[in-house]
């Protein structure tokens, strides 16, 4: 009998231990991604079967701006967003203890000591009667994790702690884009302004020059009224653009976790390296790069763990308690024998009736399970619907920039051309006003543009995953 008992402890605890997990254990879903991006042509040559993508790059390799790169540098040591989701880790770490902790022996001791006296004539004596005891116990409680309960709660909290580590990548990579994007656009911001001042120093002079024949008698006050309005053209474009700089510095510096102040400057955005070979990599090495995808799946792994939790509801759940001490109301006999109790107790808890909480409880976990499923395959969706818009961006930025730089070019010569015809009185002044102000459109057009440009490579950069290492 007592190597019957021996073997069925040691059966019972080698189960508790390692093994009887009920629940599914986890399977990938099926995804069947395209074998090439879609226009990933146009940029690579081999797109077909390079391994390499220029996602698996660091972002210090990518932006070639050394003020940009120090901008980034200091938005991923100081950044509001970054620091939150680094604490959030720490949060899921301990959380992983206290999850874990469940499946261990708890152990607490206690001390106690009391005086009772009773009033005289109570037990029938004149005297007042007292007592004095004291003890010291300790217990050890211990619930068996037969069916896998408390092991699949730390699966799941492995799988947020994993979630939770992919959104800090995630926070890091939307950081970098952040600012690189940003710092872009304040540098479209300052191309326009020069436009802009350069502008109104051409008017300014071209103006003067107009008065000058007004009062000669060689033209009208026409010509003059329509000079004006020129130059009051490019004076009422200043304010927005300088208000927009202001709040794109802000911008920038809540980015980098700084008071509203100045933002160093470095490269145009018409000196933005642009390179013409920019390989996007096997479409399948998507899933593992980009950091959103990883954070889905390790909630999707959490989820699938947590219908075993449910599942492990059902069945018996099994608890040892001892209990230990010394009890005596004299201090010498503390630790003797004589003194000394026990308690040893095991208990089985079936589930009878629960009001349909545990039937419900599971059906709500493997509801949520199939939802993160479809947030799965339409996460990855979106992925290749975001490599796609970008690689097709990256390539038409391109060819509209060219487009525009002619067509600036062509309206420059115009305003040249028509000056010339004015002063020498084989035009009005209107086709001087009407080509003035075509070209100060195409300028400000070819600043965008080229903005676009510069940022076409940040998007197709950070939709490939990139950023976060």
């Amino acid at each position: 009998m007592r190597r019957l008992r021996t073997l069925g402890i040691m059966f019972v605890a080698g189960c508790a231990l390692s093994g009887c997990m009920v629940g599914p254990h986890y399977k990938r879903p099926a995804v069947a991604p395209p074998p090439v991006f879609r226009d990933a042509q146009g940029i690579s040559k081999n797109a077909d079967n390079s391994e390499a993508s220029v996602g698996d790059l660091q972002w210090s390799e990518v932006f070639q701006d050394e003020e940009m790169k120090k901008l980034i540098s200091e938005a991923l040591l100081k950044n509001y967003d970054v620091r939150i989701a680094a604490h959030r880790v720490l949060e899921q770490q301990a959380q992983i203890g206290i999850t874990r902790s469940q499946a261990l022996p708890s152990l607490s001791s206690g001390a106690a000591y009391s005086a009772i006296g009773l009033p005289s004539g109570l037990l029938g004596g004149e005297s007042s009667p007292k007592f004095y005891g004291g003890g010291v116990t300790g217990t050890a409680a211990w619930n068996l994790d037969f069916w896998g309960l408390y092991r699949r709660q730390n699966e799941a909290a492995r799988a947020e702690l994993l979630a939770t580590e992919w959104g800090r990548r995630a926070a890091l990579s939307s950081v970098v884009m952040q600012v690189a994007s940003g710092y872009i656009q304040l540098r479209a911001l300052d191309a326009q302004l020069e436009i802009t001042r350069a502008t109104l120093d051409s008017r300014r002079e071209s103006l003067r020059l107009v008065g000058l024949r007004e009062k000669t008698g060689a033209t009208t006050m026409s010509d003059v009224y329509q000079a004006e309005q020129l130059l009051y053209a490019a004076e009422a474009v200043l304010p927005r653009l300088e208000r927009e700089m202001r709040a794109q510095e802000n911008g920038l510096s809540f980015l980098l976790g700084r008071e509203p102040g100045t933002i160093p400057r470095g490269r145009t955005n018409k000196d933005q390296p642009h390179p013409q070979e920019v390989p996007p990599g096997i479409p399948s090495q998507l899933l593992e790069r980009r950091p959103d995808i990883q954070r889905v799946e390790a909630e999707l792994i959490a989820g699938n763990a947590r219908i075993g939790v449910a599942r492990a509801q059902f069945f018996p759940q099994i608890g040892l308690t001892a209990l230990a001490g010394t009890s005596t109301s004299q201090l010498s006999k503390l630790f003797s024998g004589d003194s000394s109790y026990w308690l040893a107790n095991g208990a089985l808890n079936q589930p009878l009736f629960t009001g349909g909480r545990l039937r419900n409880n599971l059906k709500q976990v493997e509801e949520k399970q199939q939802e993160l499923i479809v947030t799965y395959q339409k996460t990855i969706a979106a992925a290749f619907r975001d490599v796609s818009n970008a690689l097709i961006a990256y390539q038409k930025s391109r060819e509209d920039r060219i487009a525009q730089e002619k067509e600036t070019a062509a309206a420059k010569g115009a305003v040249q051309l028509a000056r010339i015809r004015y002063q020498n009185g084989r035009s009005s002044y209107l086709e001087v006003l009407t080509n003035d102000t075509n070209l100060f459109a195409a300028q400000l057009n070819l600043a965008t543009v080229q903005e676009q440009e510069a940022l076409s490579l940040v998007q197709l950069y950070g939709s490939l995953g990139g950023g976060w290492r």
